[in-house]
Formats: structure tokens, sequence, C-alpha cells
């Protein structure tokens, strides 16, 4: 996540978001900057327009997302259990007639 955190600070500052410049961020804030992770970032950045995704995101209403998947996931758990008790009670049945 500081890897996002330094290249939106970089951004923000107006500095161009070169590796070197990462990875003096990255250590002026403390961290061990891993220079293959600096190269994916800046790859998948590439063609990016930040302030339009930052733009975007920023727009997104928050408190719909969680509502919506806390209300599914607690249905989807017990399923979950459900199926995970009927495989338990095959495999008991299956291994019973070995020693019938």
């Amino acid at each position: 996540m500081e890897y996002v955190y330094a290249a939106l600070l970089l951004h923000k500052a107006g500095g161009k978001m070169t590796a070197k410049a990462m990875d003096e961020v990255l250590t002026a804030a403390g961290s061990t900057p891993d220079k293959g992770r600096i190269k994916a970032l800046l790859a998948a950045l590439k063609g990016v327009d930040i302030d339009e995704a930052l733009t975007s995101a920023a727009a997104m209403p928050v408190a719909a997302a969680p509502a919506a998947g806390g209300a599914a996931a607690p249905a989807a758990e017990e399923k979950k259990e459900e199926k995970e008790e009927e495989k338990e009670e095959e495999i008991t049945a299956g291994l019973g007639s070995l020693f019938g």
C-alpha cells in the first residue's frame, strides 16, 4: 500500500513518477523499497489519469457498498456451511461402508 501512497504523493506534488523518485519517497518514509514492486506499479499506472481515477473513486457511495455486501454475506455463509455439512455426511457414510 505504501507504494500507492508514494505514487499519489508524487502526483499531488507534481513530481515525475519515476522509479528513482518512488524509491526516494519510500526511503524517506522509512520503508525499504522493492525495485520490482516499484517497476510493476509504474507499469500499471502508465496511461492512467490519476485525477480522473481519484474523482471517480470519490464519487462512489461508500455507505451503500458495505450494506449490500454485509446483507449478502450471512446468506452465502449459511449455504456454504450447509454444503460442508452435507459433504461431511457423505464422507462419513462412505467410510462407514468400508468397515460395515
